[in-house]
């Protein structure tokens, strides 16, 4: 399958196995979403199919090419990634942040041409930010910084796009239009997700990671089990079919 896979990959950082023989592949125009507890390997593996980590066995590949052969710059015009956690004590703006996005589609040292600019405010309004355009980054709450990354990456126009932990510092409001919005992009992305109610909501597929290793993988229906929430999570819950389309709803009950 074209696009962005990974195939039986481990990973070891500061000598202890964090991914153990990973194989995933996302559905073209889907949302995939990343489940496990703290510790399970999400993060990691995320970096992997980003090439900012090599895996130490196995291989992830983009449209059927290793992600090593293909180049930094060609991966970076195909695939985004917005990590939690991001910062710069450069002054910039919420404008100059988005514009960050281009640069893989720009010669070095060219200006940003027509098309550059209206994908830029193209991104800034899908976010709710076109009115913000040209305020301090400094000066932003950690919600705002997080939307002010997914326009950044929006403005980088992926084919893949990679989230790790989206939602987090941002109230139920904009947890929702959040990923409403990445529903609605119809490009390949991978999210990593604590909330299990979102993921069942909004995913068109899940991959639940304990310990490095893929212990479930299918539909919200299929994974979002009662012994899967106990195993995984340790954690007792009901779960019913009550959320838009059918969906499971998880209601938790206490620890295990």
């Amino acid at each position: 399958m074209s696009g962005l896979r990974a195939e039986r990959v481990r990973r070891a950082v500061g000598g202890a196995l964090v991914l153990d023989g990973v194989t995933l592949t996302p559905r073209p125009g889907e949302v995939t979403g990343l489940l496990g507890p703290n510790g399970s390997g999400k993060s990691t593996l995320l970096r992997v199919l980003a090439g900012v980590l090599a895996p130490d066995a196995g291989v992830v590949t983009l449209d059927d090419r290793p992600l090593s052969e293909a180049g930094r710059r060609a991966v970076a015009r195909r695939v985004a990634v917005v990590e939690q956690q991001a910062d710069t004590q450069v002054a910039l703006t919420i404008v100059d942040v988005v514009r960050l996005g281009r640069i893989p589609h720009r010669r070095a040292w060219t200006p940003a041409t027509p098309d550059d600019e209206q994908a830029v405010r193209t991104a800034l309004t899908r976010t709710g930010l076109a009115d913000k355009a040209n305020r301090p980054w400094h000066s932003l709450s950690g919600g705002e910084r997080q939307r002010v990354h997914i326009a950044r990456a929006l403005a980088q126009a992926p084919r893949e796009l990679l989230l790790d932990e989206p939602t987090n510092h941002l109230d139920i409001h904009h947890q929702l239009a959040l990923m409403s919005l990445v529903t609605e992009l119809k490009v390949t992305t991978v999210v990593a997700l604590h909330d299990l109610n979102l993921a069942a909501m909004y995913c068109d597929q899940l991959a639940v990671l304990k310990q490095g290793r893929v212990v479930a993988a299918g539909t919200p229906r299929e994974v979002l089990t009662e012994t899967l929430v106990a195993d995984v999570y340790g954690v007792r819950a009901t779960i019913t079919e009550e959320a838009p389309d059918g969906r499971p709803h998880i209601r938790f009950l206490g620890p295990v």
